[in-house]
């Protein structure tokens, strides 16, 4: 053990003082005017529940963030486990702190960064296992805002937490005379090991450090600098670490964990901590923190934090849904849609590459990281070029430098600066098409074809060597392989429309659209499924569509059958067309599973073969409107949204996984839905308000009205754009930049189609 005093009053270099009764005044009139509209205020940050989704499968977290924030400052309950991916899982009563880094609903666990934990002199309720402590708290002490978390800990601790884009903010207040807080840089949980850390002692106010780790995030390394509202009285690493030239104020070892002692006065019973992280340096953590966080007005930065989340979820005003239940669970899976990606570039633009090199950003452009694209190409990006085209943008221009840095292969699952190769699919290409057939990414096409081809062409790769040999991925080659196929083919036909469009590529196009078609050489017409092909061309067997076997990600045959988003016409000839494609529908949706199938725990949220705790039956209710049945498609929406969604910490009924899960909730409550997000369409479905506005970057506004809506009216009856009837099943993204006001006339009556 080491031991450190440090004279009360050394000054803290550092400090900033501001006018803050005039910045705090100024922060609460912008509240006041930010969510206007009709005359009223609406402060849109009161119907979020961070709580939402922290029990059963929803794996999120409560913590403080600001919109992609780099900091997810949030409470650990210090165990590992399914349940506790995110740190915290609501039945836990006890916590064992407060770290700085969390993923938002993933199904694998990691980050945990930079933990503090407030002790004082009462003792902790249970010490598990060696030096982790943990202390006991009631719900009925906790409290969850977007930007803001408050518990008051058993031990008579309370905890206040907030946060700026690189900055968590922590507030203690405590009746003691004697405050310890713990620093615990070697906190792990499920995958994260930490592989090297260190802390130096800058002065009495002030520590800087890293925490390096191993695990999901691959060689990951976080930069940080923390100041203390109050002066450090003590200061004590446990164990014995390794020293870094002679200097006892900084040591290097494996896990360090410090012990920080300060003395509380009477007249202010509260410690506040500032912690700024970087990916790059402890210099840019210093900076980050200088430029985030200059002073310890707890009040002031929690003020511009919720002001920052009246902003973005004031993208939508969505009005006269059917109870404030609605109106909660709408804001809040639109806050949780806006939690990934992370920004991870530092303030002064540098950020660590996929090649762990330190690049710099030339324009104000922001770096990401964190996409969990298997994921989030359905919904959550769509609905960032509609809300956030400059971040739509930033996140295209990120994966596009990603995959320079990364040999010419774009991400699969990125995080912290690596490839972690979750999941399947290169899902970064929908993603960039996407933004830049949008209008929202405007970068040279021949460098964004060069990165799609090479990542879909490079050698040296089984599966993709065999796809593009054999026309599909052999089922004796490797795991998931009918579904490698089908994304793939997913990916192929992303390039071909990228490629048509596009004068200098497009002699490229005709090559992959036929690769697009990859999904029908494994269909099988006898047994009318997608299922796993040998490398001979044989089927393999046994073939049990309800089966969930390594040939299939994380769904079975049934969950995989209309996985062609992009070519539903091509679906829908296999399957001896829209009669027999209806038919087919009306199976999945109504077919029990049967007793002698064991369900993962992936397939939650079951309609029949429907899984909506997962992502790839995502689309499949829309997919009645292209067989001109949307009465069924609309009855099934409505039933998701209303059981399936709840205002309770068991209200997400799968893995929130980056935001896709309330992404999908977002677009089916405002009425519409993008089935291929490269194509421009939005499927009609069924809304929960009757008024929704969105302002769009060009001074327009597009305009949404459901006329009769009730429980009962449910179905479209007829449809007007700008005051003209409209017979399509879909809107377009034109409709939507250009302003466009869309009037659903809803009914009762089923069996009726508009189009």
């Amino acid at each position: 053990m080491v031991v450190f005093y440090f004279i009360s009053f050394y000054p803290d270099p550092t400090m900033r003082f501001l006018p803050y009764p005039i910045a705090f005044l100024s922060i609460i009139l912008l509240l006041s005017c930010a969510g206007r509209k009709r005359g009223k205020d609406i402060d849109f940050t009161k119907y979020v529940n961070p709580l939402i989704g922290t029990d059963w499968v929803g794996n999120t977290y409560p913590g403080a963030t600001v919109p992609f924030g780099m900091v997810q400052l949030s409470p650990d309950n210090g165990k590992s486990g399914w349940d506790y991916i995110a740190g915290y899982y609501y039945p836990d009563t006890m916590i064992a702190g407060f770290s700085h880094t969390h993923l938002s609903g993933t199904g694998a666990g990691d980050l945990y960064d930079i933990r503090f934990m407030p002790i004082g002199k009462s003792s902790p309720d249970e010490v598990v296992p060696k030096d982790h402590i943990r202390t006991s708290f009631s719900h009925k002490n906790e409290k969850a805002e977007s930007g803001y978390y408050a518990v008051r800990l058993d031990n008579g601790i309370k905890v206040e937490l907030t946060a700026t884009e690189h900055c968590g903010i922590q507030r203690y207040t405590i009746q003691d005379s004697i405050l310890e807080v713990r620093l615990d840089l070697n906190s792990t949980m499920n995958w994260d090991r930490t592989t090297d850390s260190r802390l130096q002692l800058i002065d009495s106010h002030t520590i800087s450090g890293y925490r390096f780790s191993d695990g999901w995030a691959r060689d990951q390394r976080i930069f940080f600098r923390s100041r203390f509202s109050l002066p450090i009285e003590q200061f004590t690493i446990d164990s014995v670490p390794q020293y870094a030239n002679n200097d006892t104020t900084q040591i290097i070892g494996y896990g360090l964990v410090a012990h920080l002692s300060f003395l509380i006065a009477k007249s202010d019973s509260t410690l506040t901590i500032s912690t700024a992280l970087s990916g790059v340096d402890e210099k840019g953590a210093a900076n980050n923190l200088a430029k985030e966080a200059p002073h310890h007005d707890f009040d002031l930065y929690r003020a511009e934090t919720s002001l920052l989340w009246q902003r973005a979820l004031s993208r939508i005003v969505a009005e006269k849904g059917k109870s404030p239940r609605v109106d909660t669970i709408f804001y809040t899976a639109l806050y949780h849609s806006l939690l990934c990606p992370t920004v991870f570039s530092d303030a002064d633009g540098r950020y660590r590459g996929a090649d762990k090199k330190i690049h710099t950003l030339k324009t104000a452009r922001k770096h990401y990281g964190t996409f969990s694209l298997w994921d989030t190409y359905r919904a959550a990006h769509p609905l960032y070029n509609i809300l956030f085209p400059e971040r739509a943008a930033d996140m295209a221009e990120s994966l596009v430098a990603f995959g320079e840095q990364n040999e010419g292969l774009l991400p699969v699952w990125t995080m912290w600066a690596g490839e972690t190769g979750m999941m399947i699919g290169y899902h970064s290409i929908p993603v960039i098409v996407e933004a830049y057939r949008k209008g929202n990414y405007k970068e040279n096409p021949q460098r964004i074809m060069r990165l799609l081809v090479s990542t879909m062409e490079k050698t040296g790769r089984t599966d993709m060597d065999n796809y593009r040999r054999l026309g599909y991925v052999p089922a004796d080659c490797t795991n998931w392989s009918l579904s490698k196929t089908m994304e793939y083919a997913y990916d192929d036909a992303c390039i071909a429309l990228f490629a048509r469009e596009n004068a200098a590529a497009a002699k490229r196009s005709m090559a992959y659209a036929h690769h697009a078609k990859a999904y029908q050489e494994v269909y099988d017409p006898a047994s009318g499924f997608f299922r796993p092909r040998l490398a001979s061309g044989e089927w393999k067997f046994p073939f049990d569509p309800f089966e969930y076997t390594e040939d299939i990600t994380e769904s079975n045959a049934w969950q995989y059958l209309f996985g062609v988003q992009h070519d539903t016409e091509g679906l829908m000839e296999l399957m001896g067309g829209a009669d027999s494609m209806a038919r087919r529908l009306d199976l999945f949706f109504g077919t029990p599973t049967p007793s002698h199938i064991a369900l993962p725990i992936f397939s939650t949220g079951m309609i029949g073969q429907y899984a909506h705790g997962n992502e790839p039956s995502h689309h499949v209710a829309y997919l009645y409107n292209k067989v001109s049945q949307p009465w069924k498609g609309a009855g099934i929406i409505r039933r998701i949204l209303t059981e399936l969604y709840k205002n309770t910490p068991d209200g997400l009924c799968g893995n929130e996984d980056c935001g896709q899960l309330s992404a999908w909730y977002v677009f089916s409550a405002l009425g519409f839905y993008p089935v291929d997000p490269i194509s421009g369409h939005y499927e009609l479905g069924s809304p929960l308000f009757e008024h929704v506005t969105i302002p769009q970057p060009n001074g327009r506004i597009f305009r949404l009205t459901a006329h009769n809506l009730s429980e009962k009216n449910r179905y479209i009856e007829s449809v007007k754009v700008d005051g003209k009837p409209y017979h399509r099943s879909y809107i377009t993204w034109n409709q939507i930049r250009s302003g466009a006001h869309v009037e659903l006339f809803m009914t009762s009556r089923e069996g009726h189609c508009w189009y």
